[in-house]
C-alpha cells in the first residue's frame, strides 16, 4: 500500500493552482502553486545538503510561512520532521539532539537560508505507508520527553477522516492562530485546509482583535479553550460578527461545559469539541450535524476503535484506542512502547472516561490526576464542572495532594472572572448542594491565573508539586 501524506493532501488541491492557500494579515497571499514550487525548492535544498528518506530534521523556529514550507518539503521528500517548542532552552535542545540524532538542526538562521532556495519543480518519491513522516515529542510531564513516531499513513488517514467529518470544502477559510510545533496547529488545522483546497488566514498567534476582525471573511476557527474564554470577554463578540462562520472547533485541553453554553448564548454557535493526543491524532469528535454535547468529546471517529478498560460501577475506566491513526510507538524506546500497548494492540491513552447510552465519550481526567480520598475515587472533571457553573468563576483546576488522614485531599484552585468576587465560603456552601462530602474540596484557593503549557493546557503537575505540603 502506498499512502503518502503529501500525495493525499495534493489530491485535494484546487484545479486552479493560483487559488490562495495562505493569506497573511498584510493581505499578501501564497497560492497553491507557490506552495508546490517553494516547498519543492526547499526539498531540493535539503537533498543537496545530503538529507535522505528517513533522516531526521530537527526544527526549532517560530511560526512562519517559511516554517510551514519547510514542513511540506520534509514530508513530500520522506525526511522525518521533528518540531520543537521555540521556548525550549539550550540544555533541553541538547537532549533532543542526542535522542533524535538529526541529520540537520534548523533554527531561524538556517530556516532563512533554506527558504531562500529558488522555487523548483520536485519529483516526489514514492513513500511507503508505514514510513515515518514525523516524530513529535510529548511534553514530558513525567520524566523525559518521548518521541511519538507518526507514519505517512497515521497522518494521511486522520486528515482524510477530519476533512470528511467536518465538511471542509474549497470555499472554506480557516483562521489559523495556533502554533505549528504541535499536532493541533501543524496537522489538524493545516491538513484540513490543504487537503480540501481551502485557504487559511495565517496569524502569528492568538490576537483577539485580529481574530474578531477576520471572522466576517472566514468560515472556521480552530482553537484551544483559552481562545474562547478570552473572546467571550470581548463585548464585540456578537451573532452578527460570527454570522459567516460555520464551525468553531476546540481541542488540546478540556473545554468546560460553562464555556460551551456561554459561547452558544453569545453567538448562536455550538462549539465542536474533539479529543485527540500527540500519539494518535484525533480520536473522537462531536458531530458536525447532530447534537454537540457540552462536556463530551463525542463518538469515536470512523475507523477508530475506543474502549473503556476496567470500568467501575459508573462505567468509568481507562480509555484504550486502536486505528490507522495510532502511533507505532516511541522513538528508540522499546520499554515505553511496550508499556503503552495492550497485548491485543490497543494504545493506552492514560485518560479516564466513560460512554453514555448514545455512544458519546466523556473524559473525566488523566489516570494520574485521579484523586483517591478516604478510599473513594474523586474525578477532578466532575468537581471542576460543579465549580465552573458557579457565578463569577472563570476557571478552576482540581488536584489531589497528600493528606495525613484521607490519603489525598481535594484542592480547588479558582480563577475569578474579571471584576467579579468569588469567596471560599460561597463556593463551599454551594458545593454542599451539588457534591457528596468526599468529593468536596478540603481547601479552596483563589488565584489570578493557573499554570499552563504552550498549548494552553493547565499544568496540574505543577500545582500538585507546589501544593504538596499543604496538609502536612
Amino acid at each position: 500500500m502506498r499512502h503518502s501524506l503529501f500525495a493525499s493532501l495534493q489530491r485535494g488541491f484546487p484545479e486552479d493552482l493560483n487559488a490562495p492557500a495562505l493569506v497573511e494579515p498584510t493581505a499578501s497571499s501564497i497560492s497553491y502553486g507557490d506552495l508546490l514550487r517553494r516547498s519543492g525548492g526547499i526539498a531540493a535544498a535539503l537533498q543537496s545538503q545530503g538529507l535522505r528518506q528517513g533522516d531526521r530534521l530537527l526544527v526549532q523556529t517560530g511560526k512562519s510561512v517559511e516554517g510551514l514550507l519547510l514542513y511540506l518539503a520534509a514530508i513530500r521528500s520522506g525526511i522525518v520532521y521533528v518540531p520543537l517548542n521555540p521556548g525550549y532552552t539550550a540544555a533541553e535542545i541538547d537532549y533532543f539532539v542526542r535522542d533524535a540524532e538529526p541529520a540537520l538542526f534548523v533554527d531561524e538562521a538556517r530556516l532563512a537560508a533554506l527558504a531562500s532556495a529558488p522555487a523548483a519543480e520536485f519529483a516526489d518519491p514514492e513513500l511507503a505507508a508505514e514510513s515515518l513522516a514525523a516524530i513529535l515529542y510529548t511534553s514530558g510531564t513525567t520524566g523525559r520527553s518521548k518521541g511519538a513516531m507518526l507514519s505517512q499513513r497515521n497522518l494521511a488517514s486522520n486528515a482524510e477522516t477530519l476533512i470528511g467529518e467536518w465538511k471542509f470544502t474549497g470555499s472554506d477559510r480557516l483562521i489559523h492562530a495556533l502554533p505549528i510545533f504541535h499536532v493541533h496547529g501543524l496537522f489538524v488545522a493545516t491538513h484540513c485546509v490543504l487537503g480540501s483546497g481551502a485557504s487559511m488566514l495565517w496569524l502569528p498567534g492568538f490576537d483577539a482583535d485580529a481574530i474578531l476582525a477576520a471572522m466576517p471573511d472566514a468560515t472556521v476557527l480552530m482553537g484551544v479553550p483559552t481562545f474562547y474564554t478570552r473572546l467571550l470577554a470581548r463585548p464585540d463578540l456578537t451573532p452578527e460578527r460570527t454570522s459567516s462562520m460555520r464551525l468553531f472547533v476546540s481541542g488540546s485541553a478540556p473545554l468546560s461545559a460553562e464555556t460551551h453554553r456561554a459561547w452558544e448564548g453569545r453567538t448562536g454557535h455550538r462549539i465542536l469539541e474533539r479529543y485527540g493526543m500527540t500519539e494518535t491524532g484525533m480520536l473522537a469528535s462531536n458531530p458536525y450535524e447532530g447534537a454537540r454535547r457540552a462536556g463530551s468529546v463525542g463518538p469515536p471517529l470512523p475507523g477508530v476503535d475506543i474502549r473503556i478498560a476496567s470500568a467501575d460501577a459508573d462505567g468509568v475506566g481507562a480509555i484504550e484506542v486502536r486505528g490507522p491513526n495510532v502511533t507505532s510507538g516511541y522513538w528508540r524506546n522499546f520499554e515505553k512502547t511496550a508499556e503503552s500497548f495492550t497485548p491485543d494492540g490497543f494504545f493506552r491513552t492514560g485518560d479516564l472516561g466513560r460512554f453514555d447510552n448514545d455512544g458519546y465519550l466523556w473524559i473525566v481526567g488523566r489516570a494520574k490526576d485521579l484523586i483517591i480520598s478516604g478510599g473513594f475515587n474523586v474525578y477532578p472533571a466532575e468537581v471542576e464542572d460543579a465549580i465552573e457553573a458557579l457565578p463569577g468563576v472563570a476557571e478552576v483546576a482540581v488536584v489531589g495532594v497528600p493528606h495525613p488522614d484521607f490519603g489525598e485531599g481535594v484542592i480547588a484552585v479558582i480563577v475569578p472572572r474579571p471584576d467579579q468576587v468569588v469567596t471560599k465560603e460561597r463556593v463551599s456552601a454551594a458545593l454542599r448542594e451539588t457534591l457528596a462530602a468526599y468529593k468536596r474540596p478540603k481547601r479552596i484557593l483563589i488565584r489570578d491565573a493557573l499554570p499552563r503549557n504552550a498549548m494552553g493546557k493547565v499544568e496540574k503537575a505543577v500545582l500538585r508539586k507546589e501544593l504538596a505540603g499543604l496538609f502536612a
